[in-house]
């Protein structure tokens, strides 16, 4: 079903496209050694070069290169072997060469695609255009002082790799899913960490408007978006903008914007600039980047499986396709649940994953990066269950134990005596004292009352703690009933 906005003179459809720009992991930034490390005091991590430094040449990070060939292989995009970096020119405190190094005409990555899920349970490929290296701007800091901005140049120089893709989204759940599947894709490789929070990725949201069957009107863009429900959320908000000024008479004027998170609207920033205002030539210290064939078929080689592949694996394993989006989700979440199941049954251990160990990392306020249950003791509580030390009931009793107390599953049964009885005499002695105990009921249940079967088998597991195994117990109602 197609999304649109409703107006005063009808529907309206939603065209987008997002520029996102992803930090590149690394320990150094693009062009110099300086490091990188997110939270350092102020200009503590500033080279020569990131400070604009006359007469300082860059030189390019070989690993910076890798990581983006790297991205490109995973959005199974076209690695160009021959790119080259120009000179975009613009002037801002924060930027001290007074020009950004960038990619123009020619990007290291060219055509790719992703597919996204909806919440329909429907596929969409959004297509790539390209991806380029350039180097991040500094950081202006305008609430240190009443009448002074501060510059921090941490950030300058950084790697970023600039994302673009086709204007193929049509609604805020689109740029959601869009965002949230790239951000699993980078994350995955070990490209970037995705830390929105932290600036480490952030999106320009561009979007326009038109009546069905139009060709595309004026886009705006609305420049560093740092969450993906932000995005959603300015989409929404741009749109109806644009739908107002189009139906009032108006002309949307091409521009970029910034969304105002508390007021949730948008709000203009400065006229759009077109390319031959940051007149771009190709940078005179830079040699065109060559690559060889060779290099990029190794790093091709060395990709880990990425989430398309790895959910499609967890369906051939007999999961559902619900339970491989979720253990996908986050690279952490798929490690932790591989390890719980290997040579297990993968449901189960799907099941405990997203239940009891979810519930419990809600519950402490952890993550899955750091969860309140080991994954190998999980797996080993499994283990216990299915050679039946331990019965359903017994297990959840020692995962809270082992969520309190950080202790292996071993540990706990042997501490607090939690193991399963298994012994049918011992447990028929039971029967038999709680059968003593009723024989009012006993005689009603032979008079045809047999629903109270289940009370005798829930006295049973009373008076045995719920130590009984439940099978055996059952069995042993069942005979001496008899």
């Amino acid at each position: 079903m197609t999304y649109t906005i409703d107006g005063k003179t009808g529907p309206w459809e939603l065209v987008i496209g997002l520029e996102v720009h992803a930090q590149v992991t690394s320990q150094a930034k693009l062009f110099s050694g300086a490091a990188t490390a997110f939270g350092a005091e102020p200009n503590t991590q500033v080279s020569f070069v990131d400070a604009g430094f006359p007469g300082m040449l860059p030189v390019i990070n070989r690993d910076c290169v890798a990581q983006a060939v790297r991205t490109g292989l995973g959005l199974k995009a076209q690695v160009n072997l021959w790119s080259r970096f120009d000179r975009k020119n613009y002037f801002y405190a924060d930027l001290p060469q007074g020009y950004q190094i960038s990619q123009y005409a020619h990007p290291i990555i060219g055509t790719g695609a992703i597919e996204i899920e909806l919440q329909d349970g429907s596929t969409k490929t959004i297509g790539i255009t390209r991806l380029h290296l350039e180097q991040d701007a500094g950081k202006s800091l305008h609430d240190q002082h009443p009448t002074k901005s501060y510059i921090d140049l941490n950030r300058s120089g950084v790697a970023l790799m600039e994302i673009v893709s086709e204007p193929d989204m049509r609604s805020p759940e689109e740029a959601g899913a869009y965002l949230t599947k790239l951000r699993q894709i980078l994350r995955y490789l070990g490209t970037c960490d995705g830390n929105m929070d932290e600036g480490s990725m952030r999106a320009d949201v561009n979007v326009s408007v038109r009546k069905a069957g139009e060709d595309y009107r004026t886009r705006c863009e609305v420049k560093n978006v740092n969450s993906i429900r932000f995005v959603m959320q300015a989409v929404e908000a741009e749109a109806r903008r644009q739908i107002e000024v189009w139906e009032e008479g108006g002309e949307v004027q091409q521009e970029t914007r910034l969304f105002d998170t508390a007021r949730g609207v948008t709000r203009s920033m400065r006229s759009k600039e077109d390319a031959h205002d940051y007149r771009y030539f190709p940078d005179p210290d830079l040699p065109p980047l060559v690559l060889e064939q060779s290099w990029v078929d190794q790093l091709k080689a060395s990709l880990p499986e990425l989430p398309d592949a790895r959910r499609a694996r967890y369906v051939a394993m007999g999961l559902s396709p619900y339970d491989a989006h979720v253990l996908t989700l986050e690279k952490e979440t798929a490690a932790y649940f591989e390890t719980v199941a290997q040579g297990r049954d993968a449901k189960i251990a799907a099941n405990w994953v997203m239940g009891d160990l979810f519930a419990a990392i809600n519950r402490t306020k952890t993550s899955i990066a750091e969860p309140p249950v080991k994954a190998e003791y999980l797996g080993t509580l499994l283990d216990l269950m299915k050679d039946g030390t331990l019965s359903g009931t017994l297990a959840k009793a020692v995962f809270e134990a082992m969520v309190e107390t950080g202790k292996s599953p071993g540990a706990i049964v042997e501490e607090r005596g939690l193991r399963q009885v298994t012994d049918t005499g011992a447990i028929e002695g039971i029967v038999a004292g709680v059968l003593a105990a009723n024989a009012d009921k006993v005689a009603e249940y032979k008079s045809g009352k047999e629903k109270l079967f289940g009370f005798f088998v829930g006295q049973t597991m009373k008076a045995m703690q719920g130590k009984g195994n439940p099978a055996l117990v059952n069995d042993a109602v069942k005979k001496l009933l008899s």
